[in-house]
């Protein structure tokens, strides 16, 4: 089995979504983040609603362009300022004997080219160049799930899993033990891959 992997280089973190607020703000309104703070705090905005009122009724900015202006404003989440180990052991922490599966997924996805990992709070996400194909979550105390998206009938290990309508992620793999982590759900992960690298028809 490969070796846990160095998750500070291999993964991203909620940095992600900061550094893509940002950009998505510049791209809208040709200002950068210190800019708005700068008018918000003229402005006399005082909290979050306030900020996404005055940004949206005198600016025209919405959605997640908000985000990059109200965190730098009143502070970011917690959990947004930690590392990318610090989110997988928090994942972990209660359940140890689930982090080998865990360890063992990462490494497949640090060592596979073209896979990008996307460490979250709740779960480990996993990125073909083009979108998501996979997603990493300990499902309960006893086991982890491998979602997938992935074109490929159920039977065997793959079950059907349980989502909303328009979800494509329908198909899991669940796994109780470091040793499932093996030569079937490794191709299953190297399917759904190569169908989200390809580009749409």
């Amino acid at each position: 089995m490969a070796n846990t992997p160095d998750l500070k280089s291999a993964a991203r973190t909620w940095q992600t979504m900061v550094d893509s607020n940002q950009a998505l703000l510049l791209r809208k309104s040709g200002r950068d983040v210190r800019w708005w703070v700068e008018q918000g705090r003229t402005a006399g905005v005082k909290n979050d609603g306030e900020l996404r009122d005055w940004m949206r009724d005198e600016h025209g900015i919405t959605g997640y362009a908000q985000y990059a202006v109200s965190w730098e404003m009143f502070g970011y989440p917690e959990f947004m300022l930690r590392d990318a180990d610090e989110l997988i052991d928090g994942q972990y922490d209660s359940h140890p004997h689930l982090r080998p599966i865990a360890d063992a997924l990462l490494a497949w996805a640090a060592a596979t080219d073209g896979v990008e990992i996307q460490m979250r709070k709740g779960y480990v996400s996993l990125h073909s160049p083009r979108r998501k194909f996979a997603q990493v979550t300990r499902a309960n105390k006893t086991a982890v799930d491998v979602t997938l998206r992935i074109e490929k009938p159920i039977g065997g290990r793959l079950e059907a899993a349980t989502v909303r309508g328009g979800d494509f992620f329908d198909r899991k793999v669940r796994i109780t033990a470091v040793e499932q982590v093996d030569e079937e759900l490794l191709d299953l992960l190297e399917t759904a891959l190569e169908q989200n690298s390809q580009p749409a028809r």
